[in-house]
């Protein structure tokens, strides 16, 4: 069911966000991409900037590896930028998966210990909660359509709460700032799986009072895969130990022949090896791009895309999973009809240069801002 409860022009105002950033997006030469909530394209300026990387290792080595630190050293500044943190309480990790399990794993959980989190959560910010249980851990299973008051409640006695910051199928986007408060009250740990809103929507960790948040760079942030970021606040240091042990953990990594086991003073004590070099020179570029451009005007773009695909495909007798509104929707819209298989939708979307996504029975769409209200006008048009 859609209700919206107001109503937007998406023809206008955004106009000129995507028709100024269209071309820095080649992808959308070939087909209108609707796949942001799963693999997205690359810009321009992440491949040019791995492109260079790879000449460089291609015709120096690692002459120039003075430069590959500094790189790191600028994701980590730009990453901190996007949610509102330091440079040191980032680390540069593989994907949120290993961010989520760092924080799973490196908590010295006991007995009877309780954790809140969310039926509807994609399998990594379900299963290294779910683990726990067999440690006598107890997890409390909510629905994030549960009201405030429930979560409320629910965190009574506990020691932390997961949560995604919006949902993979449904597209809910979660109340970051009522959820941190409630946190606050029942001094609980707040977690936040955030690859299906960071680089569409703002999410500011001080603000929130979230403690930790991980994200992949393959999604909404328009980087590579095998790149993403684990924000940890500093005073979460002494409560999550490393468990993925190797040389870079530790303060004196520089040192081959060092051997104090004295972990770095910052988030990177959860960097356990050599870095993806390349993924971070994407990334980087990527969430510079993303800055620049301003992701308060992308999240209105992308919610505005958004709206305009739940109400088209309504108009068309689709069923639109979940209730939308301005303080929840997101670029996540899932619907389907029941007379009609989804897959064979997304292919024949695919047929007609419509990159889709089919999900649970479900027909996924997700814009980013460079799509323009134009291109949902021919998906509608396209839909069976």
């Amino acid at each position: 069911m859609v209700k919206m409860g107001y109503v937007e022009d998406v023809k206008t105002g955004e106009q000129a966000l995507w028709s100024r950033y269209r071309d820095f997006f080649p992808v959308a030469e070939n087909l209108v991409y609707l796949n942001h909530a799963g693999v997205a394209p690359l810009s321009k300026l992440a491949a040019e900037a791995m492109i260079r990387l790879t000449e460089d290792a291609l015709r120096h080595g690692s002459v120039h590896y003075d430069e590959w630190l500094a790189t790191y050293d600028a994701l980590r500044t730009v990453a901190a930028r996007m949610v509102g943190a330091g440079p040191a309480e980032i680390a540069i990790g593989k994907n949120t998966s290993e961010g989520i399990a760092t924080i799973a794993a490196g908590i010295d959980w006991k007995p009877g210990d309780k954790i809140v989190a969310f039926e509807e959560e994609f399998a990594a910010n379900y299963f290294p909660w779910k683990n726990l249980e067999a440690k006598g851990v107890k997890v409390e299973w909510l629905s994030v359509f549960d009201p405030l008051g429930k979560v409320d409640q629910a965190c009574r006695g506990a020691r932390l709460l997961a949560i995604s910051h919006v949902q993979y199928l449904s597209g809910f986007r979660a109340e970051l700032v009522t959820l941190g408060e409630i946190c606050q009250r029942r001094n609980v740990l707040f977690f936040v799986d955030a690859i299906q809103s960071l680089g569409a929507f703002p999410i500011d960790v001080r603000m929130t009072r979230i403690h930790a948040l991980a994200a992949d760079g393959h999604k909404w942030l328009l980087g590579p895969e095998g790149c993403g970021i684990l924000y940890t606040h500093e005073d979460l240091w002494a409560q999550v130990e490393p468990r993925e042990i190797g040389w870079t953990n530790f303060a004196g990594f520089n040192d081959y022949g060092s051997r104090s086991m004295a972990f770095r003073p910052n988030a990177a004590r959860y960097e356990c090896g050599t870095l993806n070099t390349v993924g971070c020179y994407g990334l980087r570029a990527s969430i510079e791009l993303l800055l620049r451009i301003g992701i308060d005007r992308i999240a209105l773009a992308v919610q505005l895309l958004g709206d305009q695909i739940a109400l088209g495909v309504v108009t068309k007798g689709y069923q639109v999973l979940a209730t939308r509104t301005r303080n929840n929707g997101a670029g996540i819209v899932s619907f389907r009809r029941n007379d009609i298989d989804s897959r064979a939708v997304v292919f024949q979307l695919g047929e007609k240069g419509f990159a889709a996504a089919a999900r649970q029975s479900w027909i996924r769409c997700s814009p980013h801002f460079y799509i323009s209200p134009d291109d949902i006008d021919r998906l509608i048009e396209a839909l069976p």
